[in-house]
């Protein structure tokens, strides 16, 4: 077990890949609510449960009571997701897995739960976020990422600020050293080529990919 990375269960669809067990494997657990439920599909015990379990019904309750559980008010002033993540931080996390952070019922969470993740990345940490099905790889300024996707593979790069020298290498629609206005749809539906490589000079932006999603090719 690699005791400094975790994984978030957050309350959001989690649909089980190899890419998804490849993520999780070897990482800490935490809890936040109604994230427990995708411990069962994870097979794999949390070692903490927080939140004002609001949406945790008798039948969760009833399959981990074994599993420490930290209850705060309905009425607070953080999501319980964040509560997680700053328990994960307080145990030591460098690495970072938000399971079940990409759509659900609520997308203001899913929302919040990208813009926490940019705050993350720039204070240091390694985040990713997953539904199983799509990833979420947060970067900021002066940064590169290097990621395996299958060839035909969908995704697009989401700036949270306007971009500049932004450069996507082993894609259909590859870019060098680009400015991209806020808003811009432009490096929205890439295909890659196989693995990618993304780099960016100053901004803020999430790389969101779907692996399994060759509708593009």
């Amino acid at each position: 077990m690699n005791t400094s990375s975790f994984t978030i269960l957050l309350g959001g669809h989690l649909r089980l890949t190899d890419r998804l067990r490849a993520l999780t494997r070897g990482t800490r657990m935490i809890a936040a609510d109604s994230g427990i439920r995708h411990a069962r599909l994870l097979t794999a015990q949390p070692e903490l449960w927080v939140g004002d379990f609001d949406s945790s019904d008798a039948e969760m309750h009833a399959a981990w009571p074994q599993v420490e559980r930290r209850s705060y008010p309905a009425q607070k002033a953080v999501t319980d997701g964040e509560i997680a993540v700053a328990e994960a931080i307080r145990l030591g996390a460098t690495r970072l897995v938000f399971a079940g952070a990409l759509g659900g019922e609520r997308s203001d969470h899913a929302l919040q739960h990208y813009l926490n993740a940019l705050g993350l990345v720039a204070d240091g940490f390694e985040v990713v976020l997953t539904s199983g099905d799509e990833e979420a790889y947060p970067f900021t300024d002066e940064s590169q990422l290097e990621l395996d996707l299958p060839k035909g593979a969908l995704f697009s790069v989401l700036g949270f600020t306007a971009l500049e020298g932004l450069t996507i290498r082993n894609a259909r629609y590859p870019l060098t050293n680009y400015a991209l206005a806020f808003g811009s749809s432009r490096t929205i539906s890439n295909v890659a080529e196989g693995p990618i490589s993304v780099s960016l000079r100053r901004g803020r932006a999430i790389l969101l990919a779907r692996p399994y999603d060759h509708s593009g090719a």
